[in-house]
């Protein structure tokens, strides 16, 4: 009788064992076939997903403990899953920069703006319009901001207007005070005379024979 029962719990526990690998490679066969979409296709839509989408927002960013910007925009989307993450202002954004006294350097307006926070880098697309401390106006479509670097430039067509002239070309660098700026192809100085009578708000427009690359 003990050696009959020794080899009913042998036989049980075969077949235990049996039905545990044959559960296994079930499970693993399928996975082992190269069927992988359904996994790829979860995660990339779980990218290009936003972490966070706020609307209608007002509100100061700060970096180490220094408020560097205030924010207005109908939406603020951030994707943190995407590489290389980023904010994205897609239907608008009005931006002032500080100074380290708090101070506006510079107020800043475009129709899209796209924020890399691990590179500090700003993307600004479409009507894009700048206005310095001391009042200078720049106007394109397409301005990078590197905070890093310290520097804000672009390679498009580019109108600067000051107090007393205009100047345009293509290619442009400055710093992030919008004080001391470059343009590369300089396509001409425009003097800005206002010649208009009591009754008129004309203004007249001739092109300055000076051609300067640099502006301080």
């Amino acid at each position: 009788m003990p050696s009959i029962k020794r080899r009913k719990s042998h036989l049980i526990f075969i077949n235990i064992t049996v039905a545990v690998w044959a559960t296994v490679m079930f499970v693993l066969f399928p996975a082992c076939s190269g069927d992988k979409n359904q996994f790829a296709e979860a995660i990339t839509e779980r990218d290009s997903l936003p972490s966070m989408k706020t609307l209608g927002v007002t509100t100061l960013v700060s970096d180490s403990g220094i408020t560097r910007y205030k924010i207005i925009t109908e939406e603020w989307e951030i994707y943190d899953k995407k590489n290389p993450p980023y904010w994205a202002f897609e239907k608008g954004v009005y931006l002032e920069k500080f100074d380290s006294l708090f101070h506006v350097d510079a107020s800043i307006k475009a129709d899209t703006a796209y924020y890399y926070e691990k590179k500090k880098l700003w993307e600004l697309r479409g009507n894009v319009h700048i206005r310095s401390q001391r009042g200078d106006k720049f106007d394109t479509d397409l301005l990078f901001w590197d905070e890093k670097q310290e520097k804000v430039y672009s390679d498009k067509f580019i109108s600067i207007e000051q107090e007393d002239k205009v100047i345009t070309g293509y290619g442009f660098e400055s710093n992030q005070q919008m004080t001391e700026y470059q343009i590369y192809d300089n396509t001409g100085v425009f003097t800005v005379e206002d010649t208009a009578p009591a009754d008129s708000t004309k203004k007249t427009v001739a092109k300055d024979s000076i051609q300067t690359d640099s502006i301080r």
